[in-house]
Formats: structure tokens, sequence, C-alpha cells
């Protein structure tokens, strides 16, 4: 991941909920905690909304059902990028049940445009496995004034990191205190219309695509490369120029 400008450090107390797959613990910040960021957050664009509706999203996956949670979460026309590509995932989801144990995550960063209508969040994910990887997903504002995604995509590290050392008798453990970054666009000048973002190369038709947040502050990009890699990343404008929030290239997921 490559960042690059100020960071909105939003402090979330123990959000490692991808450790707690079986949901007999919870993690994350109390309703309380989460109140209080949002009261104090400046401006429309409050990353910490985003957090806070990444925490109810991985919460209703762990329990209610992975998919089930994919279903309550997506806005309408929302694509999950597949093996072959981004795909319309309400129709898929019409097919497929609940698996037993979901897969649960954690954001690590937040981008979002300078009005607050789209967002785009990138963290962590464990497979009940306790096979880890990244994801990215964009958020957009909908009329309730509540996120929903309308892109989503995730990816296992190749090769996986080696197993943690079990904790022994006697052992100290200390957790940390995440906190995720939060890169918000600036907005305009009144007198001053911001320029376009950097061109960036062309893919094959049906293969790549960059979308632009309304008040031409966020884009968002994906590309299905040869490989069968999928690459996605976020730029934001900031102070006068634009920089890259974060970048992934992702390996499958398998089974989409």
């Amino acid at each position: 991941m490559r960042s690059a400008g100020p960071i909105l450090m939003l402090s979330v107390c123990a959000l490692a909920l991808a450790a707690c797959a079986g949901g007999q613990q919870r993690r994350g910040p109390s309703p309380a905690v989460i109140n209080r960021a949002l009261a104090t957050a400046p401006g429309a664009a409050q990353p910490s909304t985003i957090v806070a509706t990444e925490i109810a999203f991985a919460r209703a996956a762990r329990e209610n059902g992975q998919w089930t949670a994919f279903r309550m979460f997506a806005a309408p026309g929302a694509l999950l990028h597949g093996e072959n590509g981004p795909f319309a995932i309400e129709p898929w989801l019409a097919t497929q049940s609940d698996p037993p144990a979901a897969v649960q995550w954690e954001p690590r960063a937040v981008a979002i445009s300078c009005d607050g209508a789209v967002a785009v969040s990138h963290g962590r994910i464990t497979t009940p496995e306790g096979k880890v990887g990244n994801f990215l997903t964009v958020w957009e504002r909908q009329g309730s004034g509540e996120y929903r995604y309308v892109f989503d995509v995730g990816g296992l590290d190749v090769p996986q990191p080696p197993p943690r050392k079990p904790v022994e008798d006697g052992d100290i453990v200390v957790t940390s205190i995440d906190a995720v970054q939060g890169l918000v666009a600036s907005c305009p000048r009144r007198d001053a219309a911001i320029p376009p973002p950097p061109a960036i190369p062309v893919g094959y038709e049906g293969k790549a695509d960059a979308r632009l947040s309304r008040d031409g502050t966020l884009r968002w990009r994906w590309e299905h490369r040869d490989d069968g890699t999928r690459f996605a990343a976020a730029d934001y404008f900031y102070q006068g120029r634009w920089l890259t929030a974060f970048e992934q290239n992702l390996a499958s997921m398998g089974g989409e």
C-alpha cells in the first residue's frame, strides 16, 4: 500500500475482528466510542462513518451469515471482482448459501471524497481456515444517508505468512490498539476548478475501469490482468494535487 498526504488517525480499540471468527469474543469499539468519533469529526467527509459501517458489516457476516451480510450491505448494481473480472453481485448472491463460518475483516485505511458521498476502504481479511489477505471496498452514500458498497474485491497473500508461534504458559501477550488511516480529499475553492486526475493506461475492453466521484475529488479504479491478478486503487485530490491513497494487487480468493 502506498499513501501520501496528511493522515487522520481514527483510534479504534482492538479492531482485530478477524482474530475472532468464532464470534465468542466481541472486538472493535463500542457504540459509544463510535458515536463520540462521529460527533467530533469535521464536515461531511467522516472516515469514521465508513469504519463504523465496516465494523457493522463484519459483525453481520459473523452473526447472520457471510452472504446474508453481503446482501444486506450491497447497493443496487454492486459489483464483485471475481476470478474472471467484476460481475453484478446481487444475482450471484441469490444463488449462494451462507458458509458455516464467515470470512472476517478489519479496515486499515479509508479514503473519502470532499463531500463524503464516496469512500474507499482497504484492510485485512482472515478466512475460517486461518489464511489472510487484503480487501478493497468502494462505498457510496445512499439517499437514506447510509453507506452501501458498490464494488468489492479481496485476495489472499501469496505466499501466506508463516504461522504465529503458539502462546505458551508464562508468555506475556500484548494487544496493541490499531489505528485506521483517514485520508480526506480537499474541498476545492469556489473560484478554482479541480484538475482531472492523472491519466492511467487503458486496458483491454471490459478489463479495466475508473470512476470519479461526483464532486471530482476521489477516483477509484480496477483492472483485471491477463495473469488473473485483480488490481484496484484509490486516488484523492489534496491541496492542489492528486495523490494515490492505496493500490492493491490481489490473487484470487477462489470460489467466485
